[in-house]
């Protein structure tokens, strides 16, 4: 079966046997009586399902069984972002998923929130070369108050690992707290930005990382990427 990912696109009745639903056969039946939407718009005989494309049978989601995970983790404090067995903090010891998965980027140590892992090398690939180019929000807590004159130095950006901080948005939301939307992924970058002001980071979450939200996902737990979420983060990648 073609790979749902790959770039190529399957017939409709295939696409669908492909996902254990039904037969072929069974799948034309579905196609002719009208129950069968690719992105909402009635599939017909010959159709042809591309990649990130939803398809639905009797307004239920089918998808490929192509072995591809995709997980969403909100990682707690003191656990590191690395498959490196000997560090005894390990996200993949911690996680203990049944299958061979991989983070996609970092989170520090000290900080909480949203890493996304992965069996797909393809995605990890295309997300890390446009690490530059696409948004994580973070929220901060600092050891004492923010205020204007602290957002803009932040937003305009610091020198900092001999280099000077890309533009970013910064939204203050309480006496000593701020949101962060950043397009740069410098080592320590949110830490190293409140250093150079005279704050020290006390509380650092990340809750997004382009459209993949943290919600209200537990300290600790993981879940699959919605079927939107992928075909959204698909389109977002594509010529990345």
């Amino acid at each position: 079966m073609p790979d749902n990912n790959s770039g190529e696109s399957v017939r409709i009745n295939k696409y669908i046997s492909s996902t254990g639903f039904c037969s072929r056969r069974k799948a034309d039946e579905y196609i002719a009586s009208g129950v069968v939407t690719i992105d909402g718009t009635p599939a017909e005989p010959g159709s042809q399902v591309f990649p990130g494309q939803v398809v639905r049978v009797n307004d239920k989601v089918v998808l490929p069984k192509d072995d591809h995970i995709y997980i969403a983790f909100h990682k707690p404090l003191g656990i590191t972002c690395t498959t490196d067995k000997r560090d005894k903090d390990n996200i993949i010891d911690y996680l203990n998923y049944p299958e061979r998965i991989f983070p996609i980027g970092r989170l520090d140590k000290n900080s909480t929130g949203l890493i996304l892992l992965t069996n797909d090398g393809d995605i990890v690939n295309r997300l890390l070369r446009a690490e530059g180019r696409h948004d994580k929000e973070y929220v901060v807590s600092v050891d004492k108050p923010v205020d204007q004159a602290f957002k803009e130095k932040m937003e305009n950006g610091l020198p900092i690992l001999d280099t000077v901080t890309l533009p970013c948005k910064v939204s203050l939301t309480g006496k000593n707290t701020f949101h962060i939307i950043l397009n740069q992924g410098l080592n320590r970058q949110i830490r190293r930005m409140c250093e150079y002001l005279g704050y020290r980071v006390t509380r650092l979450k990340r809750i997004r990382i382009l459209n993949i939200s943290l919600g209200s996902l537990p300290v600790g737990q993981y879940r699959e990427l919605t079927p939107k979420e992928r075909k959204d983060l698909f389109k977002i990648l594509e010529n990345k």
